[in-house]
Parts: C-alpha cells; sequence; structure tokens
C-alpha cells in the first residue's frame, strides 16, 4: 500500500503492534497492555472479558489464565478468539482474530514465578468462574492452600499461556470527522502471507 507510511509503516504486523504497544505503555495512565478478549460458549453466545496482554511474540500473542474458567473453556472447545487493544490516550486500536494454542512449557512456569505470592496463591484457590459463596470461603481457601503450598508454589496444572496466532490483525487510528484510518492485515491459514487491504472508516 503507497499511503502505509507513519505509524502504519512496516512489513511485520507483530513488530508494528509492538512499536504501538511500547508508545501506550509511555501514554495510558494504567494498564496499556489490557485487552478485551472475546470468546464464544456452546451456543454461539459472545463472552467479553479484560485480561492482561503478557507477550507478543514473533507470531503470536500471549495472555495467561486458569484453563477450567469461563473463556478456558470456550477457547479449549473452540480453538479460536479474539480480542482488541484500545489506546484513548493515542487514539489508537488492534483487533485481532485467530487460533488458539496452549503455552503450558517452560515459559508458562517462568511466568508463574515471577509472580507475586498471593497471585500464586490465588491461582491455586480459585475455581475461577464457579459459583462462590463467600469472599470468606476465598480467603480461606487462600489460607488452606497457603499452608500446603508453602512460600514458593508451582504452577497449577489448570493454570498457563493462552497463544493466539492470528489470521487478521487490524490496526486503527482515529481520524478527524471520523474519518480514521483502517488497515486490515489478512492470511487465509496460519502458513499463508500476509496481505494487506486499506478498509472504509
Amino acid at each position: 500500500m503507497s499511503d502505509r507510511a507513519g505509524i502504519f509503516a512496516g512489513d511485520d504486523p507483530f513488530r508494528i503492534a509492538q512499536a504501538w504497544l511500547t508508545e501506550a505503555e509511555k501514554a495510558e495512565p494504567a494498564d496499556p497492555n489490557a485487552i478485551a478478549l472475546a470468546t464464544v460458549d456452546a451456543d454461539g453466545l459472545p463472552n467479553v472479558r479484560m485480561v492482561l496482554l503478557k507477550e507478543i511474540e514473533p507470531d503470536a500473542f500471549v495472555f495467561y489464565t486458569n484453563y477450567d474458567s469461563a473463556k478456558g473453556a470456550e477457547i479449549s472447545a473452540t480453538g479460536k478468539a479474539a480480542f482488541v487493544l484500545h489506546w484513548k490516550s493515542l487514539g489508537r486500536q488492534v483487533r485481532v482474530r485467530g487460533m488458539t494454542e496452549r503455552e503450558e512449557g517452560a515459559k508458562a512456569d517462568a511466568y508463574f514465578a515471577s509472580r507475586a505470592l498471593k497471585s500464586r496463591l490465588g491461582a491455586w484457590a480459585s475455581r475461577q468462574s464457579r459459583p462462590l459463596p463467600s469472599r470468606a470461603a476465598l480467603m480461606g481457601e487462600v489460607g488452606r492452600v497457603a499452608a500446603k503450598k508453602g512460600t514458593a508454589p508451582a504452577r497449577p496444572p489448570f493454570w498457563g499461556g493462552i497463544r493466539i496466532r492470528p489470521l487478521e490483525i487490524e490496526f486503527w487510528a482515529d481520524g478527524q470527522f471520523r474519518l480514521h484510518d483502517r488497515f486490515q492485515w489478512r492470511r487465509e491459514t496460519l502458513e499463508s502471507d500476509w496481505g494487506v487491504t486499506r478498509l472504509y472508516p
């Protein structure tokens, strides 16, 4: 695209996304890596929630979760997910749709170990997305986990990374009079080359 210049320039959408995130880290007041993650349930009804994007890899986006949670179960069932990164401070967003795979190896272990101890204990204690009778019940379970697991709990087998490998990535920037700039990167399969199309706002 001859007019794909400035913040949209480049031959690698993951590098563009990383550059935008790096810029947002200096401008966005809180959680510049927060993404609105979308999945669908068994009836095709969408679900969306905020989670934190932890890494942009050379060909994927990675976040971490409880695999037994609603989002974990829905991702396991479909193998697909979508998300949007939005930065009001920059007037930009990145939209991603693609296929998923788990990250359950050394990278997941290292990230889990880097979390605060109370967050690691909470990961063990929380039966995420299931009914909870009271906050006291949750805190009691955290206490039981702490007594059992100690100060260096290993990563739970039901907790780890989700890697989203995109088939589509869209870069959007705010324009005057709602005449925004939108460029969609799309590939037919994960092995295909990217094509880039400017979209009407």
